[in-house]
């Protein structure tokens, strides 16, 4: 037998597609000791599994082998969704409706839609790394702009991105409790950025997972309410406002695309878990919705002011951060001689963990940041992990 002498072959979606650095750090993180103000989850103590374990019996009681067969997408939760977002004024109905398995999958179905490899997109400087991922990760050139921390993205800037030649194919902006900054959009920002998506024709996708996690202050509508030429496209997710093992989230388009999201989902995965969509719709049907959110967000608020008392007592004159107004985490800004990347091995050596903020970024910049949940740990936990990591951040001063 002659040895194979051949290489495999892979394809161009994989050339640029890198794994995400956060799975990295965080596999560095697993010490049940260390205090995580690392990761994007809900605190699982808070999660609503009660009354999960009801709709899910209540469905399979209700509905038989149906709940477990092949099926197209659920109306009911279909018109569901659609009254949730003419609530916060996008008015639509089922047929404006797309589900997805989580907003990431959203993400990467309108990036494949409206973006070819080496066509120009905006994004913003510091982002998701799922944006990433969908974007500069699928061989895009990137254009990137910069997110004021009190209102949101720059959209002068947007709007010079948009006027350069060759025109950007794409914008993803993230207009809520943004990831991993924790800013919002302002309403004025909101509706000048669809009002550019129309006057040059570029589509605008809104990734707004977090929105439903306010604490403090009033909503603004989506981008999508301020659209009246079709160029925004909304994607939503139950994963952060329900529990993230629903992976279940949301398109909102024109009903003349739809067909084309649906035969580009087919080419993935077909399609999205009957049974997931029969429970969450049964526990939004249920008005369960609600009390868990007033729940969670009441949390949530007491745990980030502990976050902020703490970022004080250790770092008043020293670093700045965002003040968030929901969502789940906070963005730390520290002296340019901190590395916060290098600082990481010691951080988790004194059991408290975080992500650099360089890990949110394309060119490796912003090293001096950090990003701060504060969903995930109590605040008894919140304040020992900054004592820790105040510690660990004055020694290298």
């Amino acid at each position: 037998m002659t040895a194979n002498v051949h290489t495999l072959r892979l394809g161009e979606s994989v050339t640029d597609l890198k794994r995400s650095v956060m799975r990295d750090l965080l596999a560095l993180a697993v010490d049940p000791e260390v205090i995580s103000l690392a990761g994007g989850l809900p605190a699982s103590e808070l999660l609503p599994v009660g009354e999960i374990a009801l709709c899910l019996a209540a469905v399979l009681e209700r509905d038989g082998a149906r709940a477990l067969q092949y099926s197209p997408p659920l109306e009911p939760l279909r018109r569901w969704i659609a009254n949730h977002m003419a609530s916060r004024g996008v008015p639509c109905g089922p047929e404006d409706i797309f589900i997805t398995n989580g907003a990431q999958q959203g993400l990467a179905i309108l990036s494949r839609l409206f973006l070819d490899r080496g066509e120009t997109c905006v994004i913003e400087r510091v982002t998701f790394t799922g944006i990433q991922q969908v974007t500069a990760g699928r061989g895009a050139q990137v254009t990137a702009i910069s997110t004021d921390s009190a209102s949101g993205a720059d959209i002068d800037e947007l709007e010079a991105a948009l006027r350069r030649d060759p025109r950007p194919r794409l914008v993803v902006l993230v207009p809520d409790f943004h990831n991993p900054l924790g800013v919002s959009l302002t309403s004025q920002k909101r509706a000048r950025a669809a009002a550019l998506a129309a006057e040059y024709g570029v589509p605008l996708l809104e990734d707004d997972p977090y929105a439903a996690l306010r604490f403090r202050g009033d909503p603004s509508p989506p981008i999508k309410a301020f659209d009246e030429a079709g160029f925004v496209f909304y994607v939503g997710s139950f994963s952060k406002m329900l529990a993230p093992a629903t992976r279940l989230g949301w398109i909102v388009a024109t009903p003349e695309l739809i067909p084309k999201i649906t035969v580009m989902r087919e080419s993935l995965d077909l399609e999205t878990s009957t049974l997931t969509q029969r429970g969450v719709c049964e526990f939004l049907e249920r008005g369960l919705l609600t009390p868990h959110l007033v729940r969670l967000n009441a949390e949530n608020r007491l745990r980030c002011e502990a976050l902020q008392e703490a970022l004080l007592h250790e770092f008043d004159g020293l670093a700045s951060w965002t003040e968030p107004q929901g969502g789940i985490f906070l963005w730390l800004t520290l002296p340019e001689t901190v590395d916060t990347w290098e600082l990481f091995p010691e951080a988790v050596a004194q059991k408290v963990a975080y992500i650099p903020g360089s890990a949110f970024t394309l060119d490796g910049s912003h090293r001096n940041t950090m990003r701060l949940n504060f969903s995930n740990a109590r605040p008894e936990a919140i304040r020992l992990g900054l004592a820790r990591l105040g510690q660990v951040v004055r020694a290298q001063l």
